[in-house]
C-alpha cells in the first residue's frame, strides 16, 4: 500500500499531466482530470485506491466549489433575471427530476428485474438535470455569447441550477432513510436547516463584516488567508453537527462574505485551494469508474448517454420557446446545456455514498455523463450549422436581420463601422458624432440594441465576425472599421473577414496590452490600442502633474510616448471633414493605395521610386494576411496595400507614382 506521501505525488503528477494533455487538445481541465482518474484508479491501472484520505481530500473540493458559488451569489443579478432564474431554470431542473422520476416507475413496470425506486430515479434527476457551467460559459465566452439573447438564458438556467444543489444536498441524503418515516425524516431536515441558516444568515451577515474588518486591519496576509479558511471550514463543520452537508455550510459563508467589501480578495485568495481540491475530487470520481464494465456494456452507456441528452435537449428548447425565445435562441440554449455538469457529479456521489443507486448503474451513468461532457464543445461550436438546418424560419430569421441592417446603412459613405457597442463603444460614437463623421454599430445584446435604437443610435443586432453582416454594414463605402472589444480570437476572425471583403480599410483593434500586438498587426491590424498602456500613460501623467512638473512638459511627454509606441498618431487618414480642416493639405496624414497588376511600382524596390523626393513616405505594407515593416530595398507586389504618409499634396503625388 502506498504511502500518504506517495500517493500524494501520484495524484499531484497525474493532474499535471492530465491538463497538460487537455489543455493541448483545448478541452476543459476538468475532462483531464476524470481521465486521470480512470486511469491511474482500481479499476484500471491500479496505481491509486479509493482511501479514507482520498475521498477526504474530494469532500474539501465540494466544500470549497460550494464556497465559490456562494461568492458569486448575487441578490441584485438574480432580480434582474429572475423570470429566466426563477422561471425558466426552475422549470428546467424541476422537470427533469419529474421526467427522471416518471421514467424510473416505468422502467420498473416494464422490466421489474431492473427495479429503480423513486428515491433513486429522484437523485439521478437531480444529478442530470445539472449542466457543466466551467464548459459552457468558457465556450460562449469565446464565442462572444455571453450577452446574446441565448447567452442571457443559458447563463440564468445555470445559475438556477446552481442554487438547486443547496436543497440537493439536503434532500438525497433524507431520502436514503427509512422510507416509512420519509415524510418526518424530511421535515426535520428543513426545520434544522432552517434553523441553522437562520443563526448564520442572521447573526453571521453583522459578524462576518465586522470580524473580516478587524482581521483586515492587522495587515497580515498570512492571517487574512488562516481566517478566511477558519470561516470556510467552521460554517462547514457546523452544518455538519447539524446533520446537513458540509458544502451547504460553505455556501453560506461564500454568501455571507459576498455582501461584504472584501469579496473581490477572498475570491482571487480561495482559487488555488478550490482549484487544487476541486481537481483532485473528480480524480476520485473517475478512480470509480470500471472501465471493465463500461466496456462490456456499451450499448446501455450509449443508451443512457443519447436518451438523457436528447430529452434533455428537447425539454430546455421547449421551455424557451414556451418562455418566448425564437425558436433559433430555444435551440441554441437547449444544445448548450444538454451535456451533465460539475454538481451531476458530487450529487450522483452523495447518492452513491448513501446507497441510493444501484453500484452497477452508478458505473454506467457516471460513464455516459463523462462522454456527455467530452462531446458538449464541438456540439457548441457547430450548433449554428445544426439550428439552420432543423429550424425552418431561422435562416428567414437572420436574412430579414440582414435586410433590415443593409436597408439602414444602404445610404451611408466614408462611415465608420464599430464592432461592438458596449462602453468602448459608445465613447467611440460619441466622438465621432461630435465631429459630425457617420458612424454605424454592431452589437449581440439585443437589449442594449433595442434601447440604442430607441434612443436614435445607429445600431443593430449583428455578429461583426459574419461575413453577411459586414456586408450589410457596407462594409465597401466604410472609411474605417473600429474593433471596441478586447477579444484577440473574436478580432482575428474580424481581421481575416476584413482582408478578404476590404483589404485597403484601416481597422483600429481594443486589446487587454500588448502581449497579442504583433499577432494582430500581422493579421491586418492598422493600430492596436492596449488598455494597459493607455492606463499607464494617464496614471504617469497625472503624477508627474501632482509632483510638479509643468503640464506642458507632461502634455509632451505623453505624446512622445505615444507617438513611438503609435506609429499611425504621426499620421492619420484622409476623411471627407478633412477638406474643411485642412484646406491646404498641409496636415501629416496617412493613405492606403491597392497595387493593381497594372500598377507601375509593381516589381520596383521602394527606394527606386524616390517618393521621399514628394514628402512622403511607405509607413506600412500589407501582403497577403501578413504586415511588412518596409525597408528600403522592399520589393512591391501586386495585391499589396502600401499605406502611405505625408501631407495631402505629398500623399496625391506619391499614389501617382505608384499607380
Amino acid at each position: 500500500m502506498a504511502s500518504g506521501l506517495e500517493l500524494t505525488l501520484l495524484l499531484l503528477g497525474s493532474a499535471v499531466l492530465g491538463v497538460v494533455v487537455f489543455r493541448s487538445l483545448h478541452l476543459p481541465p476538468m475532462l483531464g482530470y476524470l481521465a486521470v482518474g480512470v486511469l491511474i484508479g482500481p479499476h484500471a491501472l491500479g496505481l491509486a485506491a479509493e482511501t479514507h484520505s482520498t475521498h477526504a481530500l474530494a469532500e474539501f473540493g465540494v466544500v470549497f466549489l460550494m464556497f465559490s458559488i456562494g461568492l458569486e451569489f448575487s441578490l441584485g443579478q438574480l432580480r434582474a433575471m429572475r423570470r429566466i432564474v426563477f422561471g425558466l431554470g426552475l422549470a428546467q431542473v424541476v422537470l427533469t427530476i419529474v421526467a427522471t422520476v416518471l421514467g424510473g416507475l416505468f422502467i420498473s413496470m416494464w422490466a421489474p428485474q431492473l427495479h429503480i425506486s423513486w428515491q433513486a430515479a429522484f437523485a439521478l434527476g437531480g444529478a442530470l438535470a445539472m449542466s457543466s457551467t466551467a464548459i459552457v460559459v468558457k465556450l460562449l465566452t469565446e464565442r462572444l455569447e455571453l450577452e446574446s439573447e441565448h447567452g442571457r438564458r443559458i447563463i440564468g438556467i445555470l445559475l438556477f441550477q446552481d442554487l438547486a444543489v443547496v436543497p440537493l444536498l439536503i434532500l438525497i441524503p433524507a431520502l436514503a432513510k427509512d422510507p416509512e418515516n420519509l415524510v418526518r425524516t424530511l421535515t426535520w431536515a428543513g426545520v434544522k436547516a432552517a434553523a441553522v441558516l437562520a443563526l448564520l444568515l442572521f447573526f453571521g451577515q453583522k459578524l462576518m463584516r465586522s470580524w473580516f474588518t478587524i482581521v483586515a486591519k492587522r495587515r497580515s496576509q498570512e492571517l487574512f488567508m488562516l481566517n478566511l479558511l477558519l470561516v470556510t471550514l467552521g460554517a462547514a463543520w457546523i452544518t455538519e453537527r447539524a446533520g446537513l452537508s458540509l458544502a451547504l455550510g460553505a455556501f453560506v459563508a461564500g454568501m455571507l462574505i459576498s455582501e461584504t467589501q472584501f469579496k473581490h480578495q477572498v475570491e482571487e485568495d480561495i482559487k488555488p485551494f478550490r482549484d487544487v481540491l476541486l481537481g483532485l475530487f473528480f480524480i476520485t470520481i473517475g478512480m470509480l469508474l470500471n472501465l471493465r464494465l463500461v466496456l462490456e456494456h456499451w450499448w446501455l452507456v450509449l443508451l443512457l448517454l443519447f436518451i438523457p441528452v436528447l430529452l434533455k435537449f428537447a425539454l430546455i428548447a421547449a421551455l424557451a420557446k414556451a418562455f418566448g425565445s425564437s425558436d433559433g435562441v430555444a435551440m441554441r440554449t437547449g444544445l448548450a446545456l444538454a451535456q451533465a455538469g460539475e454538481f451531476g457529479f458530487v450529487l450522483l456521489n452523495l447518492a452513491s455514498g448513501s446507497e441510493l443507486i444501484d453500484p452497477f448503474l452508478i458505473q454506467l451513468v457516471l460513464a455516459s455523463m463523462v462522454l456527455s461532457m467530452l462531446v458538449a464543445p464541438f456540439v457548441i461550436a457547430k450548433s449554428d450549422q445544426i439550428v439552420m438546418k432543423i429550424a425552418s424560419n431561422e435562416w428567414m430569421m437572420q436574412s430579414l436581420q440582414l435586410t433590415q441592417l443593409a436597408s439602414r446603412t444602404m445610404a451611408a459613405q466614408k462611415h465608420v463601422i464599430l464592432a461592438g457597442f458596449g462602453r468602448s463603444g459608445q465613447s467611440v460614437a460619441t466622438l465621432l458624432s461630435d465631429e459630425k463623421l457617420p458612424w454605424y454599430a454592431l452589437d449581440l445584446d439585443p437589449e442594449r440594441v433595442q434601447e440604442a435604437q430607441a434612443a436614435g443610435s445607429s445600431v443593430s443586432y449583428g455578429d461583426a465576425g459574419r461575413r453577411e453582416a459586414l456586408i450589410a454594414a457596407g462594409i465597401n463605402r466604410a472609411s474605417a472599421l473600429v474593433i471596441t472589444f478586447a477579444d484577440t480570437r473574436a478580432a482575428l476572425k474580424v481581421l481575416h473577414l476584413v482582408h478578404e471583403l476590404a483589404p485597403s480599410l484601416p481597422v483600429i483593434v481594443r486589446s487587454h496590452d500588448d502581449s497579442d500586438l504583433e499577432l494582430l498587426r500581422q493579421a491586418g491590424a492598422t493600430e492596436v490600442v492596449p488598455e494597459a498602456l493607455e492606463s499607464s500613460l494617464m496614471l504617469a501623467s497625472h503624477a508627474l502633474v501632482v509632483v510638479g512638473v509643468p503640464l506642458r512638459r507632461v502634455v509632451h511627454r505623453v505624446q512622445s510616448a505615444r507617438d513611438e509606441r503609435y506609429a499611425s498618431l504621426r499620421g492619420y487618414f484622409h476623411g471627407a471633414s478633412d477638406l474643411i480642416e485642412d484646406p491646404e493639405h498641409t496636415y501629416v496624414r496617412l493613405h492606403s493605395v491597392v497595387l493593381n497588376e497594372d500598377a507601375q511600382a509593381v516589381g520596383r524596390r521602394i527606394d527606386e521610386l524616390g517618393l521621399d523626393e514628394l514628402g512622403a513616405e511607405v509607413s506600412g505594407i500589407r501582403r497577403a494576411r501578413v504586415r511588412i515593416e518596409p525597408m528600403a530595398e522592399t520589393e512591391l507586389k501586386a495585391g499589396d496595400v502600401v499605406v502611405l504618409r505625408g501631407s495631402g499634396d505629398a500623399v496625391t503625388r506619391a499614389e501617382g507614382r505608384l499607380l
